[in-house]
C-alpha cells in the first residue's frame, strides 16, 4: 500500500454554510470590541479582520459547530478558532 497526498478522482472540498440570525449591530459590537482588544494588546496582525473573527465565533456559540468544522472553511486552524473563542467571551463580557 502506498500513501500519497493526492485527492481522489472527482473530489472537491466541502463547505458548511449556514444563515444566522444576528443583527449587523450585533456583529458589528462585538468586532468593535474585538478591535479595541487587539489595540490594547498590540497585536500587529490578524489572519482575518475582525468582522470575520466575529461572525466565527458567534456561529461557533451559536451552532455549537465543531471548531475543524468551521476553521477548515475559514482556512484557519482549529486551535486558531479556539483561541479566538476563548479571546472573545472575555472580552464580550466586559461593561
Amino acid at each position: 500500500m502506498t500513501n500519497t497526498k493526492e485527492h481522489a478522482e472527482d473530489t472537491c472540498p466541502l463547505v458548511y454554510q449556514c444563515r444566522l440570525p444576528l443583527s449587523t449591530r450585533t456583529v458589528n459590537h462585538l468586532a468593535d470590541l474585538l478591535r479595541g482588544h487587539l489595540k490594547a494588546i498590540r497585536s500587529r496582525w490578524r489572519i482575518l479582520p475582525p468582522g470575520k473573527i466575529a461572525v466565527i465565533v458567534l456561529a461557533v456559540l451559536r451552532h455549537d459547530q465543531r471548531l475543524g468544522d468551521l476553521a477548515g472553511g475559514n482556512n484557519v486552524s482549529e486551535s486558531t478558532v479556539r483561541r479566538w473563542r476563548e479571546r472573545t467571551c472575555p472580552v464580550s463580557a466586559r461593561p
